[in-house]
């Protein structure tokens, strides 16, 4: 390897680390604010916490690498040609396309390396983010009982405390047992107590001191007009137990979520969209089936001359006048109520041959998803080093303002094809491509005005070029 081209990586893969990790910050940052409330409030260890950051970044990995790839490529020849290293190069004899071929090499590996990991490890990391968002999700808010607040968090009881002091000491505590679900029929009063938790965590020891417990007797009563019997008890000292064990954070089943499409690889797609295919084809057979067999009544030969004889002669051309006026109304009615029938069962199954068609659609999107990450970053390359070298501004001020005009084009030319398909407006691979296809004449464009040095950002030649075409126009007419 030449010094050039170690010079060439070496200026690109610095920019490029540091603006996808930043890139990949502030979209997780972006996901934490989306699920803050999910997180909050839940007693939820580091560890915990932590590894849902981790399987989150690995899922925004497609948005922030052609982001890097894009600004760090104009940074990388916008500082080539501020520090005039690219029209140092050129003099010597060296193009454009020379410079940006070590740096293509790299681009190419990276795009390999992102088909990879949207093939093997994004799949898995969906997996596991999916399934730890579900158990965050699924989880009790952390035992929390506020003064003069009814707290009703552990099953089956209802606290209220008027006083709480932070080492666990109590004032006036109130509390409903409803373990025997026949309403308010068990009452706890006392004046004071202590609140502690067992070694383990498991049990929260509620230490009553000088108090009254309060049963009604007869809970099956429905009367309450009537007045029934009570125990009533008084204790200087009683000991509470409850069980915590419903606010432990449990791990879910990754078995409920790994059939989706978002967490299968190509293989698996392949497999599950032929499964996908032959339900649908077996649905449509199905009913075809079930329409003749339950609306349509079909005669063979014989059954036909076993009953010609008792076939009613028909005098009138409109088979409604040969009956009379009861009957009539009857064979309207049954009528009627056949065919609607036969259209409710035509619209039912319409709509779940539309749904199973669409769960093909969102395999087929996934499918071509993992091709187009790495083709984003090919042509996003090609359009961020030549711009990078027009323009000729290094640092993050001008490069940035550019690779985010452009990202935002292949973002929205992304999402409005993958809605597209989604909605069964195109096909999946027209709507997965929509970006690359808008995209890869402007890095030709933009490669080839590089390649000849033109200024693009100089207003006068694109008004010199539209005078030429006006004049042409005006010469012909």
């Amino acid at each position: 390897m030449k010094k050039l081209d170690r010079l060439l990586i070496r200026s690109f893969v610095g920019p490029f680390a540091l603006t996808f990790f930043i890139a990949i910050f502030f979209l997780v940052m972006q996901f934490l604010w989306k699920y803050v409330d999910d997180l909050v409030g839940k007693g939820l260890e580091m560890t915990v916490i932590a590894e849902l950051l981790l399987y989150a970044s690995a899922s925004l990995v497609p948005l922030a690498l052609p982001l890097a790839i894009l600004l760090s490529s104009i940074m990388c020849f916008g500082n080539l040609g501020e520090k005039y290293e690219l029209a140092a190069a050129k003099a010597s004899g060296i193009s454009l396309q020379r410079l940006m071929s070590p740096i293509a090499g790299v681009t190419i590996i990276i795009s390999l390396a992102a088909f990879y990991f949207s093939n093997n490890i994004l799949p898995l990391a969906n997996l596991k983010m999916v399934t730890l968002i579900h158990d965050v999700q699924s989880k009790k808010p952390a035992l929390n009982i506020k003064p003069g607040i009814f707290y009703s968090g552990i099953e089956g009881y209802t606290i209220k405390v008027d006083k709480k002091w932070p080492d666990g000491s109590l004032k006036e505590i109130m509390i409903y047992d409803h373990t025997d679900r026949m309403g308010n029929t068990k009452v706890v009063l006392a004046d004071s107590g202590m609140m502690v938790m067992s070694s383990d965590e498991r049990y929260l020891i509620l230490t009553l001191l000088n108090g009254h417990a309060y049963e009604e007797m007869d809970k099956s009563a429905r009367n309450r007009e009537s007045t029934f019997p009570f125990m009533r008890s008084s204790f200087e000292k009683e000991v509470i137990r409850f069980d915590l064990s419903s606010f432990a954070f449990a791990r879910g089943d990754e078995e409920l979520f790994k059939d989706k499409y978002t967490m299968l690889n190509l293989r698996q797609l392949e497999i599950q969209m032929d499964t996908l295919k032959k339900l649908m084809a077996e649905r449509r057979e199905d009913f075809g089936q079930n329409l003749v067999k339950s609306y349509f009544k079909r005669f063979d030969e014989k059954q036909i001359k076993q009953s010609e004889d008792s076939v009613l002669t028909l005098e009138h051309p409109d088979v409604l006048a040969n009956f009379d006026r009861n009957d009539r109304l009857k064979l309207l009615e049954v009528s009627m109520n056949l065919i609607r029938s036969a259209k409710a069962f035509t619209d039912i199954t319409r709509d779940d041959i539309s749904v199973r068609y669409k769960n093909i659609v969102r395999h087929r999107i996934e499918y071509h998803r993992k091709f187009t990450l790495s083709i984003a970053c090919m042509v996003l390359f090609f359009i961020g080093a030549p711009l990078g070298a027009i323009v000729r501004k290094g640092g993050l001020g001008a490069p940035m303002v550019l690779s985010v005009l452009f990202f935002l084009l292949y973002y929205i030319a992304s999402i409005m094809g993958e809605k597209f398909a989604r909605e069964t407006v195109i096909s999946p691979a027209v709507g997965m491509w929509l970006s690359t296809v808008v995209l890869t004449p402007i890095g030709l464009f933009l490669t080839n005005r590089a390649t000849g040095d033109s200024v693009l950002m100089n207003a006068d030649s694109y008004v010199a070029f539209f005078k030429k075409i006006f004049k042409r126009k005006s010469a012909t007419s």
